[in-house]
């Protein structure tokens, strides 16, 4: 189906883009017509999925596919554990579709609304110095070219090209399904806890090391880091869950109801901000429980905001922490969001933030009413300063030539890029200030 007209935006409010037309494609035949089209006519053709990413990854100028009804399982390799999801696929959605073959993602982020292309497609994380991003996951994918051809790429097929299609930014072809490595259904017992922020810093290499899965927020303006431990267990572990009722005051009622009310006010009033982070450290984050991996890996969250992240070499975190705390005083910035640290093991795909390093992650949000430019330019400074690379999918101010020094293999990339859209078909103005022209 093609509507006309209609504006587009993502869900931070930070991209929109009227186009010539949406697309809705309902099979991957759907989506090569739509390419062939587009061609035909010299339009350039973008793929939305769920519109999380804060950058203008998946802005389209001319065409745009939204994949919703993309979505589902089209194969399963029981015996390899490896299934194939279409591209529109949403995370959320994936738990409940593996359950029936008793599998489960191998790690996933704390937001699970994105598609899984587009969650490939911007290098989506989680946390665990054992576990690398959603990408690593990837064994295989289908993409329609700018010729209009299926693409198929796995272990018999195009190989070589894997590393680069399995973190494409959209520049390389439509992502028209995903194969992915998945492993065998566990739960995971998890323990969310206050702790002194100082004591955190100075022993946090131990506490990496002692959990499966280790993160640690900052709420500006406190002493208090809230801790998250998770380690995986054998899906036959008995499970003691969050009490519903515990979990909507947690979840609902405090992170999401009463914080955006906060944060609301806070844009007036920006003096009430200190006082309600130092409350929040004392009403959340000290809970224990066993549950299915999913649904300790994610949390809902509705309180909209906009966010920079990046990965640094995971010696340097401590120290671009405190750079950022000092950041924070001298300014007298009244922040409203926790600061988020995560990790993530090595991996060899092209365009990965973690790509050749063990790696730590720094976020920092702002309410999506407050102008965040000022806090964002001067942490992104730090992050630059310690070897950062930004996260594709959020906001970041830096183009081709400064990451071209940060990637090893970026020319490769760009390089096969040239090879395979050298009309930029897929292209728009982000990805020309981060792969060039």
């Amino acid at each position: 189906m093609t509507q006309i007209g209609g504006t587009w935006q993502n869900w931070g409010r930070s991209a929109s883009v009227r186009p010539q037309r949406v697309e809705r494609p309902r099979s991957p035949e759907g989506v090569q017509r739509a390419v062939v089209a587009a061609a035909a006519q010299g339009l350039r053709i973008k793929a939305v999925g769920a519109g999380h990413s804060f950058t203008g990854i998946a802005v389209a100028p001319d065409v745009l596919l939204e994949l919703d009804e993309l979505q589902g399982l089209s194969r399963v390799d029981e015996q390899r554990g490896r299934v194939t999801l279409l591209a529109g696929t949403r995370l959320h959605r994936i738990p409940a579709l593996l359950a029936p073959y008793g599998l489960a993602m191998e790690n996933l982020g704390d937001i699970d609304r994105q598609s899984i292309a587009g969650a490939i497609s911007t290098g989506t994380h989680g946390t665990g110095a054992g576990f690398g991003g959603i990408s690593t996951q990837v064994v295989g994918a289908t993409l329609i070219t700018a010729a209009g051809d299926f693409l198929t790429i796995d272990e018999t097929q195009n190989a070589e090209l894997l590393p680069a299609v399995a973190l494409g930014l959209g520049a390389l072809g439509i992502l028209v399904d995903v194969t992915l490595q998945c492993v065998p259904a566990f739960v995971m017992h998890a323990i969310d806890q206050p702790a002194p922020l100082d004591d955190v810093l100075a022993t946090l290499n131990d506490r990496v090391a002692a959990s499966d899965h280790f993160e640690f927020y900052w709420f500006p303006h406190t002493e208090v880091a809230l801790t998250k431990r998770q380690d995986r267990l054998p899906e036959s572990t008995v499970r003691a869950p969050l009490p519903v009722v515990g979990k909507w005051v947690d979840e609902t009622l405090l992170s999401n109801g009463i914080y955006r009310a906060v944060c609301a006010a806070g844009v007036v009033v920006p003096a009430i901000t200190p006082a309600f982070s130092r409350l929040a450290v004392k009403l959340t984050g000290d809970r224990e429980y066993t549950d299915h991996s999913h649904r300790v890996f994610t949390q809902h969250r509705n309180v909209r905001f906009r966010e920079m992240e990046y990965a640094l070499p995971v010696e340097n975190v401590v120290p671009a922490f405190r750079a950022v705390q000092a950041l924070i005083r001298k300014h007298g910035w009244r922040i409203e969001f926790p600061i988020e640290v995560r990790f993530a093991k090595s991996d060899d795909i092209w365009l990965s933030t973690a790509h050749g390093r063990e790696s730590a992650y720094i976020a920092v949000h702002r309410y999506w009413r407050h102008d965040p430019r000022a806090y964002f330019d001067a942490v992104e400074q730090v992050m630059l300063e310690h070897g950062g690379r930004p996260h594709w999918g959020k906001l970041h101010s830096i183009g081709a030539s400064e990451l071209r020094g940060r990637y090893p293999r970026f020319d490769d990339f760009v390089a096969l890029r040239d090879r395979m859209d050298p009309e930029r078909r897929f292209g728009n103005r982000y990805l020309t200030r981060v792969l060039g022209e």
